[in-house]
């Protein structure tokens, strides 16, 4: 299996060798045996946009593998990087898969994107800003950035979604600076757009550091847009849970994911 690749041959966009050790935005393919292109997944952990959770990457890849899929573990850049370095390497990752699914044996109509937590976050916004190839002041686009970055499936795990009146205080701060006018913005619930993707969502209903209202209100808002959309809310659980082994009730989030890509989206 392949190590980390760089999602950028060159230096990244808003690169700052200060920042987190000087650490690059990239990702590692966790990749099984086929004879036909498999879809995808490409995972976000959570962290708050301030670390990435081991816990909610590799065993989520292998979760993945495990049911048929080839995964993707996503390191994107968080604090002190800001809007909009996260959005920049998860729409780069997105567009690196599609470009290269040959090369990794997926289907290039087939991937999507699952984040916990502000990762999840990160995976809403990408669903929803992907028109662009985001760049800093010089930043010249290459063959990658003409694929599309508009993943085909969106998967939120407890995901952090309004940056307003039910915001992750930290993840907002980390995120935008306490920019209100840029957290508005990036509201999952208020970007919501018709050409989302289809979207499976799960949350807990006594989360105390994310509200439930965070999956809640988005699925409302998917509903009136008619994007089609599957919400699990289990009653008991803390945040941060991952794959939550050992939960009974919580740890079938992983099994309905799997339904839902195999039968409602026909993966």
């Amino acid at each position: 299996m392949p190590g980390a690749i760089p999602l950028w041959d060159k230096t990244p966009p808003f690169y700052n060798p200060n920042f987190s050790g000087g650490e690059i935005p990239r990702i590692t393919p966790y990749i099984i045996p086929s004879d036909k292109p498999l879809g995808c997944v490409i995972v976000l952990p959570g962290g708050g946009y301030a670390v990435r959770a081991p816990h909610e990457g590799e065993p989520i890849a292998k979760m993945l593998n495990a049911a048929g899929y080839n995964a993707f573990v996503c390191d994107y850049r968080v604090y002190p990087y800001r809007h909009p370095v996260p959005l920049c390497d998860a729409n780069r990752a997105v567009r690196f898969v599609r470009h290269k699914a040959a090369e990794f044996g997926c289907d290039p109509n087939k991937i999507g994107i699952l984040g916990f937590s502000a990762g999840g976050h990160l995976a809403v916004t990408a669903c929803e800003f992907y028109d662009k190839v985001i760049g800093d002041e010089g930043y010249e686009p290459d063959d990658i950035d003409r694929e599309s970055a508009r993943p085909d499936a969106g998967i939120f795990c407890y995901a952090v979604i309004s940056l307003g009146k039910f915001a992750h205080v930290g993840s907002m701060n980390n995120l935008t600076g306490g920019d209100r006018e840029l957290a508005h913005k990036l509201s999952g619930d208020v970007a919501a757009h018709v050409n989302m993707p289809p979207v499976f969502m799960w949350h807990t209903f006594d989360d105390e550091a994310v509200p439930v209202e965070n999956s809640l209100t988005l699925a409302m808002r998917l509903r009136e847009l008619r994007v089609p959309c599957e919400l699990h809310v289990y009653p008991k659980g803390r945040h941060g849970l991952g794959l939550a082994e050992g939960d009974p009730s919580v740890s079938q989030w992983s099994g309905q994911l799997i339904s839902w890509l195999r039968h409602s989206l026909k993966w």
